[in-house]
Formats: C-alpha cells, sequence, structure tokens
C-alpha cells in the first residue's frame, strides 16, 4: 500500500476523510433539506439518474448469471436499490456508520447486504464487479492510490466521475471532502498518473450534462486485467 506521506501529503491518523463524510451528511452540505440523509444531485436528478440505471441495468442483466456486486460509496442508497434486482448479491459500502445503519433498516432484500468500511485502508469485499459512483471525484490522489491496487480483486470495474468539459489534466490533487476537482479544471482518470490502473479493455458507457454544476457526469466500464 501507498504511503499517506506519498506527494509530501500529511496526514494525522486516521484519515480526515470518515470526519468530512460524517459532516457532510449531517449538515447536508450537498443539499436535501427535508431528507434524512443525502447523497446530492447526482443521485436524486432523474436526467442523471435515469440513464445511468438504464446502462448499467442493462450490463448487469447481460451475465448468464447473475452476478455478485460491491457498491463502494453506495451513500443514501437511492441509486443501489434500483440494481439489487439484477444480481445475486449486492453488498453496499459506505464510510458513515451512521447512514450504513439506517440504509440496513430502510432497504431489505435477501440478496442486498451493508457494510460500514473506508475502502482506501479496509480490505475490499470480494465481487463480480464493483461500482464507484461519484466517489473517487471527492478523495484525494493519496487515497485513491491506495484503493486502486485493491480494484484488481473485480472483473468488472464502473467508475463514473464529474468531468470537466474538453480538455482537461487529469487527477490534480484535492483535499477529500465535499468538493471535487472541477474547481481546477480537472479529473480523476485511473488509467493516467499518477494511479496508471491497468485494464484489458475501456467503454464509455453514458456521458450526461451537468445542468446545476457544468462538466460531464461520465461513466466508464473496465475490464480488469
Amino acid at each position: 500500500m501507498i504511503s499517506p506521506l506519498k506527494n509530501n501529503i500529511r496526514y494525522k491518523k486516521p484519515w480526515p476523510t470518515k470526519d468530512a463524510m460524517d459532516q457532510i451528511y449531517e449538515k447536508h452540505l450537498w443539499g436535501g433539506e427535508g431528507f434524512d440523509f443525502y447523497s446530492g444531485e447526482g443521485s436524486h436528478k432523474a436526467e442523471l439518474v435515469e440513464p445511468y440505471l438504464e446502462n448499467v441495468g442493462h450490463f448487469l442483466r447481460s451475465f448468464e448469471q447473475s452476478p455478485v456486486v460491491c457498491d463502494l460509496g453506495c451513500g443514501d442508497f437511492n441509486v443501489g436499490k434500483e440494481l439489487v434486482p439484477f444480481t445475486k448479491k449486492y453488498v453496499a459500502v459506505d464510510i458513515v456508520e451512521v447512514l450504513v445503519q439506517r440504509n440496513r433498516i430502510k432497504f431489505r432484500d435477501d440478496r442486498l447486504e451493508f457494510k460500514c468500511l473506508n475502502i482506501a485502508t479496509d480490505e475490499l469485499p470480494a465481487g463480480d464487479c464493483a461500482i464507484l459512483r461519484q466517489v473517487l471525484q471527492h478523495l484525494s490522489n493519496t487515497e485513491i492510490q491506495c484503493i486502486v491496487p485493491k480494484l484488481g480483486i473485480y472483473k468488472y470495474l464502473i467508475v463514473t466521475e464529474h468531468l470537466p468539459d474538453g480538455s482537461f489534466k487529469p487527477n490534480l490533487n484535492i483535499i477529500s471532502g465535499q468538493g471535487t476537482r472541477l474547481k481546477k479544471q480537472s479529473g480523476v482518470d485511473l488509467t493516467a498518473p499518477p494511479f496508471d490502473m491497468k485494464v484489458q479493455e475501456a467503454q464509455q458507457l453514458l456521458s450526461v450534462r451537468s445542468i446545476t454544476f457544468g462538466g460531464h457526469v461520465v461513466t466508464t466500464l473496465y475490464k480488469m486485467n
């Protein structure tokens, strides 16, 4: 695992991501007044959610045997709940403990399991396909560098990231938290430095314009080595 001192970024233990995410939900920093938990417009706006569900659902239904899916950053589960029927088992992971507890009560299915994990520091659950939907865009490069080597346990990886329009320099570093790299005219590309994730194939499943924030929300399917 890459040291948390990589790129001269010094972290106190434990890393600050859990506290940042706890605060986001507690103070509704992603909006959603009136909701108990709200994972932002990317998880609720129909123009973003509906095409995602159509394309990812089509992929999951293409398996001869329903796959085991690991949702690494499931949030309020407004999106994930629609994908559970296409799976043999759906393991939904989030770093916010009270959110995971709420999800366990609100969403029940024999195929569904919720886990509270830090995907940068904890062992990832086994599965056929992992989903990272607008998760990495909120994480520092150091944390992403700790996640990428562990993704090789999956045969398929579906990554959704909010990217700037036009050409941009990928993977400029940020502090983990509410914001993304858009303010730096950057976005996450796992196959570019410093992550250099090795894949067999990459296929863009969809790209949807974000009316509120600009840029495009892009979903890519990777077949892993």
